[in-house]
């Protein structure tokens, strides 16, 4: 049986931002592992973020290129440094 992916939707009112969802998803998850973040603006912006805060550490696979619904899915590639 095939595992279920993890899926975060943006779309749905929370009161953390979109930023603060995927890199507490990313914090949480294994090596290896992804999710699935579902969005309803272009979230290239948070791409950018994560390769500036975090270079390496997640992989990028858009998945459907809205409007009115993006989809990404994001895997872990490496466990961020410790200092």
């Amino acid at each position: 049986m095939d595992r279920l992916e993890r899926v975060i939707d943006t779309r749905v009112p929370s009161d953390r931002s979109c930023a603060e969802q995927t890199s507490g998803v990313l914090d949480c998850i294994g090596v290896g592992e992804s999710f699935v973040l579902v969005a309803d603006h272009d979230p290239m912006g948070l791409h950018y973020m994560l390769q500036a805060e975090r270079p390496g550490a997640s992989s990028w696979e858009l998945l459907e290129d809205g409007p009115p619904r993006w989809r990404v899915r994001i895997r872990k590639e490496k466990a961020p440094a410790t200092r």
